[in-house]
């Protein structure tokens, strides 16, 4: 569904309308409310009889059975089908990303629209994808890009679009030349091959990056973003970390950059360093508004203030955190210093997909802590993770995240019936029954831009079991030789990285993490 066709004028009805959060943390919600779209756009919210009158023939969506939201955005996401899915069990971060070596992999629609699919029929409109990294050869760049884009642009959702940037330390903590070095023999080569992406100078990928963002934002201003995203500090030099930041203040563009998922990475900087990450990328003078930082799970109290005082980001993604192992970002030291915490999803979250009405679950009672008084996120403050500053943090400010005149038209209608199961008590607030019993199965209609992409809770803009049936008929393949050949060469790499970590002497000790590098 290309964004540059003309938007349908109509009007959206619901009996609850969540709005968005006021500047005191509440949420803005208003009963038997309509919204009219016009070109796209909210153009007013008001009493449904008094947005209707003298409009009866405005097509009409929704009904007084109805819970209209924001659309939520995934603020950090990489691809569609899913590790575990693909044969890759659950392990530390360090010893899961090099068996992604032997997954099988999808046509880069396929696997877009797999994600997007579940994205979209659960209520989520805008997405960060971060795509893993640019392939070796620079002919294909603009045909990778192209390749997501076109996808979601199908779908109709609106998507940020970055890609993995490193220089360095790929495999371990160490430099990669001396890592295969200690390879056995046979192993090298084909180990050495597979960083060929990491040696493409940062420069030229710069320079890629420009015409991306002229051509594909460019041609389409409010549904797709050019965003950059340094992979990791331990993964950067600093030399490439001040080109890609330079770059992004030269272009105005939004930075995502993974940084403190692990305890291992932070262990790291402090140890080459003698500070924080957080500290290092201040020192250098590369933070500020426009930054985002993925994860951030063992920060110190002074990153925190750093974090807060620069005006970035923290992007929590609760379910990667548990299911790798990595930590929890401590979202109430963040919240209570003002900073803006978005949600994402990661590859998965833990049920397997991306819904996001469980990650919201899970990231609301990862923070309750075991204070009688304390500040904790209540439904309100969720929502607002998940909508307006995950948009924000996507690059959508001020277009995306909230319904509110002059934004996007980007709805999520639940029905309240299925909600409530079989009723919600009045008293109940709605932004609370929202968060605790909405999910997939009560969203029954979305709208992009004002055009509905859901109806009846399925993906209307594509052909959904074409492509399920496509997906399917690609996996069921018998494994061939030359796969098994590759995830027998991925077990001895991983035999080989284990061994590489238990020798760079990383402390192991059982320490608990609900607030990771705060206690």
């Amino acid at each position: 569904m290309p964004p540059e066709l003309p938007a349908p004028d109509l009007i959206v009805e619901a009996g609850h309308v969540l709005r968005g959060v006021d500047a005191a943390g509440a949420m803005i919600a208003q009963e038997g409310a309509a919204i009219r779209i016009e070109g796209g756009r909210i153009a007013e919210i008001g009493p449904a009889a008094e947005i209707a009158k003298g409009r009866e023939g405005l097509p009409r969506v929704g009904g007084p059975g109805m819970v209209a939201m924001p659309g939520f955005a995934n603020g950090h996401h990489h691809f569609g089908l899913t590790p575990l899915m693909a044969g890759v069990p659950f392990a530390p971060l360090e010893l899961w990303l090099p068996r992604f070596r032997a997954m099988r992999q999808l046509p880069l629609r396929l696997d877009t629209l797999f994600s997007a699919i579940e994205m979209l029929e659960s209520g989520t409109t805008c997405v960060h994808h971060i795509f893993s990294n640019l392939p070796p050869d620079r002919e294909i760049w603009d045909e990778t890009a192209d390749a997501v884009l076109d996808a979601y642009d199908e779908i109709g959702m609106r998507a940020a679009f970055s890609w993995m940037i490193r220089d360095r330390n790929v495999l371990a903590y160490d430099p990669d030349d001396e890592v295969v070095g200690r390879l056995p023999s046979d192993l090298r080569t084909w180990v050495d091959a597979g960083l060929a992406a990491s040696r493409v100078p940062v420069a030229e990928q710069m320079d890629f990056f420009a015409r991306l963002k002229s051509r594909r934002e460019g041609a389409a201003p409010e549904h797709v973003r050019a965003a950059l995203a340094p992979a990791n500090l331990h993964w950067l030099s600093d030399a490439a970390l001040e080109t890609i930041f330079g770059t992004a203040s030269d272009l105005g563009a939004p930075i995502h950059m993974h940084l403190l998922e692990t305890r291992r990475q932070r262990d790291f900087a402090r140890e080459r360093l003698g500070r924080g990450a957080v500290e290092h990328l201040h020192h250098l003078g590369l933070l500020g508004p426009n930054v985002t930082l993925g994860h951030g799970n063992w920060m110190s109290e002074a990153e925190l203030d750093i974090v807060a005082d620069c005006g970035c980001t923290i992007c929590h993604n609760a379910s990667s955190g548990l299911r790798l192992a990595s930590g929890i970002a401590p979202v109430n030291a963040l919240r209570a210093r003002g900073a803006k915490v978005a949600l994402g999803i990661d590859q998965s979250n833990l049920i397997d997909d991306r819904d996001m009405t469980v990650e919201m679950k899970l990231a609301w009672a990862l923070h309750r802590g075991t204070g009688m008084f304390s500040d904790r996120p209540d439904a309100a403050a969720i929502l607002q993770m998940a909508s307006e500053h995950g948009a924000a943090s996507a690059g959508f400010a001020g277009i995306a995240g909230r319904l509110e005149p002059g934004y996007a038209a980007d709805v999520v209608l639940m029905d309240l019936a299925r909600i409530g199961r079989p009723r919600i008590s009045p008293r109940t607030p709605i932004a609370e029954a929202v968060l605790h019993r909405g999910s997939r199965a009560a969203v029954e209609t979305v709208l992009v831009g004002g055009r509905v992409v859901v109806e009846g809770g399925r993906a209307i803009c594509i052909d959904r079991e074409a492509v399920m049936a496509e997906i399917d008929e690609i996996l069921a393949r018998p494994e061939t030789e030359a796969e098994a050949e590759t995830w027998a060469k991925v077990d001895r790499l991983v035999a080989h990285l284990e061994e590489e970590h238990r020798g760079r002497g990383f402390p192991d000790d059982p320490k608990l993490y609900r607030y990771n590098d705060l206690v």
